[in-house]
């Protein structure tokens, strides 16, 4: 993959905020929204190359948000090469004793949020033959009990072979990433076991996803740390 653009999602901390910053040390072109706007202010100051990155204060599960970014990602820089539906979070609770009202907003980023990027960037995809990465977690292979977070993974990875479907006759690739146990900013700050791994395998694994040759569709990676059971 050489000089490509690319839209990442929900990226001014953890996994997104890592590819981010390993797609620019590579000499790609990246655009990143977030919802907090000090936050992805604090992100473009850290990450430099003012020139290859574009900062857009969006939320992920908003229609008019998404396309926007879309947009303006492509008035930015010529084009769309690729879309990451990284944005997502875990309320921490279970559907056995939780909290209602913090799951619409899960709900709502982690599945809609990936659906709204897709219509939002396959039309610019299919202009270059380029490929939708969706973020999925290995807590949607895997079922717990009452968990609802596990839940809209499941959704996202249904939802990734559904796009594929559609994508793959319009000459975009889809490719899910099923991350384990990731030591992140999204644990909110919850004890992780000292297996788990940084973001940039992750990363790696996101950049190895688009930087395949043409005609290559890689579908699904799962990485987990060495010592994780399930």
């Amino acid at each position: 993959m050489t000089g490509k653009t690319v839209l990442i999602t929900g990226a001014t901390s953890g996994i997104g905020a890592r590819t981010a910053r390993s797609l620019l040390d590579r000499g790609h072109r990246v655009a990143v929204t977030g919802r907090d706007e000090s936050r992805l202010k604090t992100f473009l100051d850290e990450a430099g190359h003012p020139d290859r990155l574009l900062g857009l204060v969006a939320d992920a599960s908003d229609w008019a948000d998404t396309e926007s970014a879309a947009t303006q990602t492509v008035a930015r820089f010529g084009a769309l090469d690729a879309a990451v539906a990284n944005a997502g979070f875990m309320s921490g609770d279970s559907i056995g004793a939780g909290d209602p009202a913090s799951w619409a907003p899960m709900i709502l980023t982690n599945v809609l949020g990936p659906a709204l990027l897709a219509h939002a960037a396959l039309p610019h995809l299919e202009a270059g033959g380029g490929r939708l990465v969706l973020i999925g977690s290995v807590a949607g292979l895997k079922n717990s009990p009452g968990n609802l977070y596990s839940a809209t993974k499941w959704a996202t990875t249904g939802l990734a072979e559904n796009l594929r479907l559609l994508a793959t006759s319009r000459g975009v690739g889809v490719t899910l990433v099923n991350p384990g146990m990731i030591n992140t900013p999204f644990w909110g700050g919850a004890d992780v076991p000292p297996f788990a791994l940084p973001p940039q395998p992750i990363a790696e694994a996101i950049c190895f996803a688009l930087d395949q040759p043409p005609g290559v569709d890689l579908n699904t990676l799962t990485i987990r740390p060495l010592g994780q059971p399930a």
